[in-house]
């Protein structure tokens, strides 16, 4: 039987105590790209193999109502900033607000002496106008592909610590990102700093399609396809895992699995000349086929996997039904790193489900283009007044609910209306 978490934390803390010093968490954040909940064998998707993230989600919790903004970038915004992009500024496409740089997670965790980086997809920014962007945001090291100028693949074009890496030629970017980490990681532990990696991935998102020829193929002298790309990122989850066992520090970091919106619609499979040929992604889940939904505000594009793993804390083989959206990320890690959480974020810690208790949250939250909803795990409302049922068998499916409400309805309504007023203030 697993002890409750504050007394697990004084074990974990004791030893470095006595020497007069805290032993703080490590943590490993993952995110993956264009990958909905549909993607993992345990959250019973039948179209791909996940096994070394299947094994982390039965050593650990799984979290079933976890949600994303529908496409990558203001999704990102809220885990680095704790807060919804609609209450600061909905910053534009590959922006990042300057008045918060200095309010990323990242930058609350180098202050209280971890070390921070990040590797994959950045985003926020054309690093060739402003490569130091990500120091200034809290990371003391990154390796990130050039978004808009170059291949994040085959023969990558990444940015490194302020300038562009050589020796990528015939590389792959994925071991090239993870490899970085894991020699951050190293540092790390000889400098006996706690660490924030944060590995940001490529995958499952299909190659760079805006440049005027197209981005270097695999050896297979296509693109690797979408099932291919979730092999890959269960890979490369796999052999950060490895890394942490080898390092024998495994029960003193905190892993957590999450991906940024849902499985994409189509998806591009190889080039033809100086075309790039798209193709449908269906999935199955739990017996129905469905198609990928990102950019959209159901289930589809929203509802993504997500995994916690911690072993020396977090019991195995549990299930959440916490309430959890991109926000809160900020909020948890602050508190794992015994931080004060900031008021002003929106976020609010799941860190009470690492222990099995209830989280105080009772509505996530979602956005794009100016339309947004609460809800929570049956109900959703939107801005526009809009109340629907979301419908748990059928993937995207909701029914707007009229006229006379059952007393659950009534029930749920009125905290998601509470909610929807405290947002549009």
């Amino acid at each position: 039987m697993r002890l409750p978490i504050a007394i697990i934390f004084s074990f974990i803390f004791l030893p470095s105590l006595i020497k007069g010093n805290i032993k703080k968490t490590n943590i490993l954040f993952i995110l993956a790209d264009d990958v909905g909940y549909e993607g993992l064998s345990c959250y019973g998707g039948q179209s791909y193999l996940t096994p070394r993230l299947d094994k982390l989600a039965r050593n650990g919790i799984q979290a079933m109502h976890c949600y994303s903004m529908p496409v990558c970038h203001p999704t990102r915004i809220a885990i680095l900033t704790g807060c919804y992009p609609k209450n600061i500024g909905s910053p534009r496409w590959g922006e990042f607000p300057k008045n918060l740089e200095r309010e990323t997670i990242a930058h609350a965790l180098k202050d209280s002496g971890y070390a921070t980086a990040v590797a994959g997809k950045w985003q926020l920014t054309l690093l060739k106008n402003d490569p130091k962007q990500p120091f200034r945001m809290g990371f003391d090291n990154y390796s990130v592909f050039g978004w808009h100028e170059g291949p994040r693949y085959h023969d990558p074009m990444i940015y490194e610590n302020g300038s562009v890496k050589s020796g990528t030629k015939n590389k792959f970017g994925p071991d090239i990102y993870r490899e970085f980490l894991e020699s951050f990681m190293s540092r790390s532990l000889k400098e006996e700093k706690p660490f924030f990696a944060f590995y940001s991935m490529a995958l499952c998102h299909d190659v760079t399609d805006d440049l005027g020829e197209p981005v270097p193929v695999s050896p297979s002298g296509k693109y690797l396809n979408y099932k291919e790309m979730v092999t890959e990122m269960d890979r490369q989850v796999g052999l950060l895992v490895e890394f942490l066992d080898k390092k024998k520090i495994r029960e003193n970091t905190l892993l957590v699995f999450v991906a940024d919106n849902g499985t994409p619609s189509r998806f591009i499979s190889y080039p033809k000349g100086k075309k790039l040929i798209k193709e449908p992604i269906f999935s199955n889940l739990n017996g129905q086929r469905i198609q990928g939904g990102k950019g959209k505000l159901d289930d589809t594009g929203t509802r993504v996997p997500m995994i916690i793993n911690w072993p020396s804390v977090v019991s195995s083989g549990k299930k959440s039904d916490a309430l959890i959206d991109m926000a809160d990320f900020h909020a948890t890690f602050s508190e794992v790193a015994g931080l004060k959480v900031n008021k002003k974020i929106d976020g609010i810690s799941f860190l009470p489900i690492f222990d099995g208790k209830d989280s105080k949250k009772s509505w996530a939250y979602s956005e794009r283009k100016g339309k947004w909803w609460v809800r929570d795990q049956k109900y959703k409302l939107y801005n526009d007044g809009k109340f629907v049922e979301v419908s748990s068998a059928e993937p995207g499916k909701e029914v707007r609910l009229n006229g006379n409400l059952s007393d659950d309805q009534k029930a749920a309504f009125l905290v998601l209306d509470c909610a929807r007023q405290n947002l549009d203030d």
